[in-house]
């Protein structure tokens, strides 16, 4: 919401500004009726003094009252006159000025100021040369009247006052014409900048950072609508003090602008925490820039900053990865080192059981090596089944027709018994790992039934991402894989390192199932994350891209 700055007072130059034309039209039909009322009670009340004939003057005062009507048709419509209607106005206001010096019988009248008036007026709406034109015009109706109808000869007063409104009317025609073009000029400015401020204004309601302005007495001079809705809203009012509220919605972002104020230092790609109305925190990313406003003293402050959340998910994801990646080559190479002596280990004590007495010991002792040989080969098998992650056969293939048939393979799991599971969505083709998505979707499965322990229901939703669900990121056209569960939730403890190998949450698990999820989901160059919470249940949403280069196979 840009603040309204308020109007300055008017300065020495803005009270040279010309008034409009319409203004001026007003006042010559108010000047022109007062003209055309003194000559007629002139020739009333005098018909002797009269310099002309009563016809004449009939028809002159006749054409003004017409000439009256015409313009004031015009300016009652919204018009004006073009240069050559002006021309005729400016004819008769000249008439019947001259009309009036006539009456006098005078070499020398103060009304001749009335020809001053009419080509000042007149000076300003013309253009440059007519204008010109106006004030030679008018000094020559003078001197025709004066040399025609004075009772004397001109005095050196008289030819004074030619001098006078002749230099008058071009100064002011000149003047006026310059003052029209700076007018236009400023208009032309004024415009640009109006649109300018526009599309600023525009701009910064649309972006997806938060925008806000301090000025250097710590009140709100501007903020945008995304920094409303990433600080929370309510409380910053334009023109109020906010660095209270500031300073309660995120001290970080406080202190930077403070200090902005304080010595104008600034802050480039800090970051920060903001508060949120439940009192959580997020990350924002803060940088600052400060600026003196005209005539000021202390800086305004300038804040962007940008919600950073789904960018610390990611690193923190591919730092998850990138740990995983180095179990996973851990892994394997324990696992062949291992595998070898286990096996000849096994052989070994299976030929000595063949061998041993009726000794009931004995025989116990030789199955207890042979079945705990057996789960260390399963739990090596699942090493290296964690190691081998990798989407190797890219092809198209559709989501859905995936994780029905990972359902059928898994539905005679115990695990599955007494649990009910909805599939929600359509088919959606994507370019992936066959074998990979079929693991994915069976190990989130039997994953989310053990959590429900026989009770409660999955819902599984395949499809296309919708504006705003899939984190912000390089995943062009996401395609999305949400596993929801009803249960108890993860608990507090395993939730910080859910996809680690060998953290589980129930007993007897290896912890490998969701470390190989996420190798598979980053394999594919896809994002998983996790939403839980105590006795609400647990959400895994996948997303993955709908196609993408084979090169990038991991």
């Amino acid at each position: 919401m840009p603040i309204r700055v308020p109007s300055q007072p008017a300065g020495p130059l803005d009270l040279l500004a010309l008034p409009g034309p319409r203004t001026v039209l007003f006042l010559v039909v108010l000047v022109r009726t007062a003209l055309i009322v003194a000559v007629g009670v002139a020739a009333a009340t005098d018909p002797s003094a009269v310099p002309v004939a009563i016809p004449q003057l009939i028809a002159v005062l006749g054409a003004a009252v017409l000439a009256l009507g015409w313009l004031g048709l015009d300016l009652v419509g919204g018009r004006t006159p073009g240069p050559r209607g002006l021309l005729v106005q400016f004819v008769v206001d000249v008439l019947l000025v001259s009309g009036l010096v006539a009456f006098t019988r005078a070499t020398a009248t103060p009304l001749a100021a009335l020809y001053i008036a009419a080509v000042a007026a007149y000076a300003m709406l013309l253009p440059l040369r007519r204008g010109l034109a106006a004030a030679a015009f008018t000094a020559a109706c003078y001197i025709v009247v004066t040399l025609q109808f004075g009772a004397e000869p001109p005095a050196a007063d008289f030819w004074t006052q030619v001098v006078v409104i002749t230099f008058v009317g071009a100064l002011i025609a000149v003047l006026g014409h310059r003052l029209a073009g700076a007018a236009q000029e400023q208009r032309t400015l004024a415009a640009a900048l109006a649109q300018v401020r526009m599309e600023a204004d525009e701009i910064l309601s649309t972006i997806q950072s938060g925008v806000i302005t301090v000025d250097g007495e710590g009140r709100l001079a501007y903020i945008n609508p995304r920094a409303l809705r990433i600080l929370g809203g309510g409380g910053f009012v334009p023109g109020e003090p906010v660095l209270e509220t500031l300073r309660a919605r995120s001290r970080e972002l406080h202190d930077a602008i403070a200090r902005g104020i304080a010595d104008g230092s600034r802050v480039s790609r800090a970051e920060a925490a903001v508060r949120r109305a439940d009192g959580s925190l997020f990350p924002v990313g803060v940088s600052t820039t400060t600026f003196l406003r005209p005539g000021g003293e202390v800086p305004s402050v300038t804040a962007i900053f940008t919600d950073i959340s789904d960018l610390k998910r990611l690193q923190e994801f591919r730092l998850r990865a990138e740990r995983l990646e180095a179990v996973a080559a851990l892994s394997a190479s324990l696992a062949h080192e291992i595998r070898n002596p286990l096996m000849a280990i096994r052989s070994a004590v299976e030929q000595l059981g063949a061998r041993v007495t009726e000794d009931e010991d004995d025989r116990v002792l030789a199955s207890l090596v042979i079945r705990e040989s057996e789960r260390l080969n399963r739990l090596l098998s699942e090493f290296l089944d964690f190691s081998r992650v990798r989407a190797a056969r890219l092809e198209q293939v559709d989501l859905l027709e995936v994780v029905q048939e990972a359902l059928g393979m898994a539905g005679e799991h115990p695990a599955l018994r007494g649990v009910t599971v909805a599939v929600e969505g359509e088919g959606t083709m994507l370019e992936a790992d066959r074998d990979l998505l079929h693991r994915v979707a069976t190990n989130l499965v039997l994953n989310a039934a053990q959590a429900l322990d026989g009770r409660g229901t999955i819902r599984i939703v395949v499809g296309e991402a919708g504006p705003g669900e899939a984190p912000a990121g390089p995943i062009e056209r996401p395609i999305k894989l949400v596993v929801r569960d009803d249960g108890p939730g993860i608990p507090e403890g395993v939730r910080e390192r859910l996809f680690e190998p060998f953290v589980t949450g129930r007993p007897g698990g290896t912890g490998l199932g969701l470390a190989i999820v996420q190798r598979a989901v980053a394999s594919h160059r896809g994002v998983i994350l996790v939403d839980t919470a105590p006795a609400a249940g647990t959400t895994f949403s996948i997303f993955l891209p709908a196609a993408r280069d084979r090169g990038d196979a991991t």
